[in-house]
């Protein structure tokens, strides 16, 4: 099957690769979808770590059609998702925690084993929920940043009713993050750039206050999805005395930061890893009770062979969520 891959040298290609078997305890997805991250992206330019070479694709939304031995069959022929954690140790104290997301010794799909750019994947039965009817297999790709959002706002919970959020950078984390600050009960606000227009018409018509620059020491609680420095420090400024600041995108890199406002302003700074078990059951539980929507938000799905094109598309002003489909 083809697939596309990030090899030993470093390169990113689109490749042969054989077919995987499936092990006990293991299910085959047909792919319908991976999503393009930004990790995707850092994991091209070396700056998140991998271990190659190794099928690339986390966001994966499949069909089952293969289970291994001693597994429930009843999973056959369902439309799934599936948790990133390939492999974690189990008995450290983070597993032990119910941390899965951060065990030293965890192997992800997509960095340190194959995932779903490819017509299909081996994972975990231990990591598969079912899409409800309602979502289509396209959107489904989303569930994986959502539970991403979840864990970082919603494990404990980082937004309280009647407070005043800003998210900043409206990409695909960003207006999710945005739906699940209103589910909260905020009001947010979003600030994005000049060139994030049809971005920020999407963010507006979800409820969010569009402003063009970060009032000073106007908002209980900022939500960073940008990853950019400028957007750090639009953050720390923003946030009120006594608030919270809320990391959600990824840097890949070191960046400077007005890290005394922390002090100053008696800031609580948080994030999240990845997701976890129980930031999964809140992200489909949100979506089954219809209080965020993922429809609209997958702009262009384009076939493998296309890979370089869609990796072009992430984080242009022309798309929102980018897909990969076999």
């Amino acid at each position: 099957m083809i697939a596309v891959m990030k090899t030993v040298s470093g390169e990113v290609t689109l490749t042969h690769r054989a077919v995987p078997e499936v092990g006990a305890g293991q299910v085959r997805l047909e792919v319908s979808a991976t999503g393009v991250c930004g990790t995707d992206l850092h994991i091209a330019a070396d700056e998140y770590a991998s271990e190659p070479p190794v099928t690339m694709g986390h966001e994966i939304s499949g069909m089952v059609v293969e289970v291994g031995q001693g597994g429930d069959p009843s999973w056959l022929g369902q439309r799934v998702v599936c948790e990133t954690y390939f492999s974690t140790c189990e008995v450290c104290q983070m597993c032990r925690a119910g941390r899965r997301n951060l065990c030293a010794s965890r192997r992800s799909l997509g960095s340190f084993e194959d995932g779903g750019f490819a017509a299909s994947v081996v994972v975990p039965a231990l990591n598969l929920h079912a899409v409800p009817d309602h979502v289509a297999s396209e959107d489904a790709v989303l569930f994986e940043p959502l539970a991403c959002v979840a864990q970082c706002l919603l494990d404990p919970s980082r937004v309280e009713a009647g407070e005043r959020a800003l998210v900043i950078g409206p990409g695909a984390m960003g207006l999710l993050s945005i739906q699940v600050a209103l589910v909260a009960g905020a009001e947010v606000a979003c600030l994005g750039l000049a060139s994030d227009t049809r971005r920020l018409a999407v963010a507006e018509r979800m409820g969010a206050a569009i402003v063009t620059e970060a009032e000073s020491e106007a908002y209980d609680v900022v939500i960073e999805c940008s990853g950019a420095p400028a957007g750090i420090s639009a953050a720390f400024r923003a946030v009120r005395r006594g608030g919270r600041y809320v990391q959600v995108g990824i840097s890949g890199r070191e960046v400077t930061i007005p890290f005394d406002s922390v002090l100053y302003k008696e800031l609580e700074v948080s994030s999240g890893f990845a997701s976890t078990p129980g930031s999964w059951r809140r992200a489909l539980d949100l979506v089954n009770r219809r209080q965020i929507n993922l429809s609209g938000l997958v702009t262009h799905t384009l076939p493998l062979e296309r890979w370089e094109e869609a990796f072009a598309l992430v984080g242009s002003a022309d798309a929102i969520k980018v897909a990969l489909s076999p």
